[in-house]
């Protein structure tokens, strides 16, 4: 068997050239070399507490956390009324709207409407406020547990 330079290769060291390989994540591969290096990579739960207790990543939590308590907490009670208003006033949720339309049909409907639009507002929310300091934060932790230079502010 040979490689894509034409060498010989056993078969039981990994394709570096197949695109499925993933050498970063996978871990396969590694050289059984054992070399001292000029410094040892920080441990990865000491990675993890810095990135935690960066400024940059208690922002991003802040930001998680505005939108999605009162979001979760306006959602729920919005439901909760629902539900509780069916079962106990059946007649107001029987009071027809417009021809066989009922005040409980529209509340179900308004159920699913404010279900996409809370996703919707959700993604928005995200994509303008967290996804890239998340982004950034992720390249962060990735340099420093790989033991390369760069931090987290």
């Amino acid at each position: 068997m040979c490689s894509s330079d034409g060498r010989p290769r056993d078969a039981r060291t990994p394709r570096y050239d197949d695109p499925w390989y993933d050498a970063l994540a996978s871990g396969w591969g590694e050289s059984d070399v054992t070399e001292a290096p000029d410094a040892a990579p920080p441990a990865a739960a000491d990675v993890y507490l810095e990135v935690q207790r960066s400024a940059a990543f208690q922002e991003v939590r802040s930001r998680y956390r505005r939108f999605v308590l009162p979001a979760a907490a306006g959602f729920l009670s919005w439901y909760i009324a629902y539900v509780v208003t069916a079962t106990t006033a059946p007649d107001l949720m029987a009071r027809p709207v417009a021809g066989a339309v009922n005040v409980a049909m529209l509340a179900g409907l308004g159920q699913f409407l404010t279900t996409f639009l809370l996703t919707w507002a959700y993604t928005r929310h995200a994509r303008l406020r967290r996804d890239r300091a998340a982004l950034e934060l992720r390249w962060d932790t990735q340099e420093l547990t790989r033991g390369t230079k760069g931090g987290v502010a």
